[in-house]
């Protein structure tokens, strides 16, 4: 065999094993069943991207629970995200428990190179946030958010409405987000106990849902950061959620353009809805599949469009897939895409200074580029 045609042969091997390894389903951990979402990545049909390897709960009845529910074996699931570790050697983790715990995750995971992805808000503070972020470009992770609204059709298509400039200049955003609340909708008693909980959560609606209208209005706003933010915070049901807030209004001034956000666990029916408001008309994101656009007509008139949305294309309409394809490098997130980091650090900023400017009852002014208050 010639020196040519070993080099040709070592080359079409290596191609050969790098496809293979390509196409191998990505190795993921389930850190915590405390949040419900989990049901997402439980439930989900096997697709052949990922594969789940092992799961972190160390309450033994709620992981009795799902693994029941889910036709798992009990032996999958580990007390501690060492042990898992261990002995699945997993290549990325999500994290299904509290808010306060996102950061052991990274701690642990980040300097062994396994990517994360956490459920929405990142973190419980920017405090927090920080730590994340600096340990995810230390070690040269992925360190993902995951939102229900990232999957919308309708969001995206918004979004493209706005990049076209159908209804002119982006001038007013509202974004209401919420349900009746998780007492009243019978959340899980462990996911209630940490969502209702200060600490844990970091706050109640306002951290629950604020996030979603901070991480949209990032995106849309391609990464800029508010002048100022304001927030008032109500506590609506005292007798569900004793020591937190449930409802809140946040204002976000921009320069030239302004957003409200909603968030609520007072709302008498679930919502995760959108305006948008250009110079020329307006963007209703009602919900993942209806949208409606209005163009002015006149002093108070408008002709209005109606569409119902398709899913979006595999990887873009599913998180897992998603984390998936940006691990293995198949996908790279435009920048302040609402899953990276770069967006959800700007929405953890904001988060800080609603919860401040609720407290003290004033206007919080953000610095010209992040940093400690």
């Amino acid at each position: 065999m010639t020196n040519k045609t070993c080099l040709v042969f070592f080359l079409l091997l290596f191609s050969s094993l790098a496809a293979t390894a390509q196409n191998k389903p990505l190795r993921v951990g389930i850190i915590g069943l405390t949040h419900t979402h989990v049901h997402g990545i439980l439930g989900r049909e096997n697709r052949g991207d990922i594969q789940i390897v092992g799961i972190v709960e160390p309450d033994k009845e709620v992981a009795a629970r799902y693994t029941t529910q889910y036709h798992l074996p009990m032996s999958m699931v580990y007390n501690t995200i060492e042990e898992l570790i261990a002995a699945t050697h997993p290549e990325a983790v999500t994290a299904f428990n509290t808010t306060y715990e996102h950061l052991k995750v990274v701690q642990t995971c980040a300097p062994l190179g396994i990517h994360v992805m956490v459920e929405k808000p990142l973190a419980v503070n920017m405090k927090h946030a920080r730590k994340m972020e600096a340990l995810a470009k230390k070690h040269h992770i992925q360190l993902l958010t995951n939102y229900e609204t990232t999957w919308y059709p309708t969001n995206h298509k918004a979004w493209e409405f706005l990049q076209n400039d159908s209804i002119g200049s982006l001038r007013k955003v509202v974004v209401r987000d919420g349900h009746r609340g998780p007492k009243k909708i019978g959340v899980a008693k462990e996911f209630l106990d940490w969502l209702t909980d200060p600490v844990q959560d970091g706050g109640g609606a306002i951290m629950d849902f604020g996030c979603y209208g901070a991480n949209l209005m990032t995106w849309l706003q391609k990464g800029k950061r508010p002048l100022t933010v304001t927030a008032v915070t109500q506590q609506l049901q005292a007798e569900n959620n004793p020591k937190v807030d449930d409802d809140a209004t946040v204002i976000l001034r921009y320069d030239d353009a302004n957003a409200i956000l909603q968030p609520s666990w007072d709302w008498p029916i679930g919502r995760k809805d959108m305006e948008i408001y250009g110079l020329r008309g307006a963007i209703f994101s009602d919900n993942r599949h209806q949208l409606r656009v209005r163009m002015a007509e006149g002093y108070d008139g408008f002709h209005e469009t109606t569409y119902t949305l398709e899913e979006r294309p595999a990887p873009l309409n599913d998180p897992f897939a998603l984390l998936a394809a940006v691990v293995k490098k198949e996908i790279t997130l435009a920048p302040y895409d609402p899953s990276s980091l770069e967006n959800n650090m700007v929405v953890m900023e904001i988060l800080d200074a609603a919860r401040l400017s609720a407290k003290k009852g004033k206007v919080v002014k953000l610095r010209a580029k992040a940093g400690k208050r």
